[in-house]
């Protein structure tokens, strides 16, 4: 018996959300895992998706969401549930066996660690546990291992105040290199592999955006999207931790990842760079002057 089709979205966010939108419009059939029946599924119903309520750490609302479900993406938020939900997901889909593929969103920081490396965050040693359960699962896996998005607020909301302010982005990365990706081209990809999944069965694609850049030449990328001057303020790890990300009021597990991402960006770990979204897409990452000219009005206010 073939296949089904109907890809089952387990992750709304930026991703998810957009992976959604370019299925539809292939006309591929799409069920949306949410944990509210609210105003935001009310839309995506809208779109033409099927949704359903359920939690991922939870078999018996994750058992239902898979029936007759032939394609899935996994896609947490930054959450100490991670490995948790993924071994929920995966052991439902064993036992239900109807999966001909299943895309897990991780992190390309996993392709430089170890059983034993410690120098990571909490919620990038889950995402490395996480490949490796998938894995032995025998699951039909695709992992996707996108490098820092632009969509973060380091790149976002952090950057826009302080364009706005004095004409900087005042981040603690030193002269590390990083070359941050939109999460439209991340779902490009995922959207292209769920829309029909055997070419690329047991592959880990590392997604990154055109080139690295170090602070200083982001900056000028900024410059030139907005038409005015940005300069690279470094600032002290410890400061800005204590000064900025300390007071996002953020949950622990989130304020440990993003200030180990930063502290990795200042040891160069983001100095990574693949065309595997031109290969798997045939269209390019998109730069970060043309992410930042698309959203000038929110960066100039």
């Amino acid at each position: 018996m073939a296949a089904s089709n109907l890809v089952l979205i387990a992750g709304v966010g930026d991703v998810g959300r957009s992976v959604l939108d370019q299925l539809r419009a292939w006309d591929v059939p799409v069920r949306a895992m949410v944990h509210h029946d609210d105003d935001r599924a009310a839309e995506l119903r809208t779109l033409g998706a099927e949704v359903v309520v359920g939690d991922l750490t939870r078999p018996e609302t994750v058992a239902p969401a898979l029936e007759g479900v032939g394609r899935m993406y996994f896609g947490m938020p930054v959450s100490p549930d991670q490995l948790l939900a993924a071994t929920v997901v995966a052991t439902v889909a064993r036992e239900q066996g109807e999966l001909a593929c299943l895309v897990d969103m991780s992190q390309m920081t996993v392709s430089q660690m170890t059983a034993t490396s410690t120098a990571e965050s909490h919620q990038q040693r889950l995402h490395w546990l996480t490949e490796q359960m998938l894995n032995w699962s025998a699951l039909p896996v695709v992992h996707i291992r996108p490098t820092t998005f632009l969509n973060n607020p380091l790149f976002t909301t952090l950057a826009a105040r302080s364009i706005r302010e004095n004409g900087t982005i005042a981040l603690p990365f030193g002269a590390g290199r990083t070359s941050p990706i939109a999460a439209d081209d991340v779902a490009r990809v995922v959207a292209t592999v769920l829309r029909d999944p055997a070419p690329h069965i047991g592959y880990v694609y590392e997604l990154t955006g055109p080139r690295t850049v170090d602070m200083t030449e982001m900056a000028e990328e900024f410059s030139r999207a907005l038409g005015r001057p940005v300069s690279y303020v470094d600032v002290p790890l410890d400061r800005w931790r204590a000064e900025v990300l300390a007071k996002a009021g953020l949950p622990p597990h989130t304020e440990q990842h993003i200030a180990t991402m930063a502290r990795l960006h200042r040891e160069n770990r983001y100095d990574r760079a693949s065309d595997d979204v031109e290969r798997v897409t045939d269209v390019p990452a998109q730069t970060i002057e043309a992410f930042v000219a698309a959203r000038r009005d929110f960066y100039l206010g």
